[in-house]
């Protein structure tokens, strides 16, 4: 009795890590964004540092997509200046007017990217 229970608890364990892995194994979620300004490239940075955790090249992560929102620039930095919802507020101190405004191009620049690749 015990030798059919080994085998079923190895096959058991077969089947789980063959199930582990996915088949995008090191391939990236979406294509690569070809930025053309500077203010985009430095936006990028900045997104990286901040944003990129919660929302993964702009797609939805741990917070909602906002490569897809038709805000204006306005509405964006008032966004990440006041939070909304459980997002933090992130201040001048900690993000600058210029870094802000590069950002929203960086946005500005997704968002043409996604509205591109939509057929």
């Amino acid at each position: 009795m015990e030798k059919p229970l080994q085998l079923a608890s190895l096959l058991l364990l077969l089947l789980l890590l063959c199930y582990c892995g996915t088949a995008r194994r090191g391939a990236p979620a979406f294509a690569p964004v070809t930025l053309a300004s500077e203010d985009a490239v430095q936006g990028q940075a900045v997104f990286d540092t901040f944003c990129h955790k919660c929302h993964p090249g702009g797609e939805a992560g741990l917070g909602p997509a906002i490569n897809n929102k038709p805000l204006p620039g306005f509405m964006i930095k008032f966004q990440v200046r006041n939070g909304v919802g459980v997002m933090p507020a992130f201040k001048e101190a900690v993000i600058s007017e210029e870094e802000l405004h590069d950002m929203v191009a960086y946005l500005k620049t997704l968002r043409k990217a996604k509205e591109a690749e939509t057929p």
